[in-house]
């Protein structure tokens, strides 16, 4: 891939979570509510799973800049 495109590739997959997640309305959180709770964390599972792809992306396009 090239490096430009995998530094940009990166940085999209960084910053579109950060900015869902920033603006994304806030539910009425239930007492006691588990599905909201497991749904709740499979939705912080994912979002720093994009995030950390996008960081690897960048990382790789970093190490192809120096070589």
């Amino acid at each position: 891939m090239n490096k430009w495109a995998e530094i940009l590739l990166g940085l999209i997959l960084v910053i579109i979570p950060i900015l869902i997640a920033w603006y994304s309305p806030v539910w009425w959180e239930g007492f006691w509510d588990f599905r909201y709770a497991a749904w709740e964390f499979l939705k912080g599972g994912v979002f720093w799973f994009i995030v950390m792809i996008g960081v690897l992306f960048i990382l790789l396009g970093i190490s192809d800049l120096k070589g």
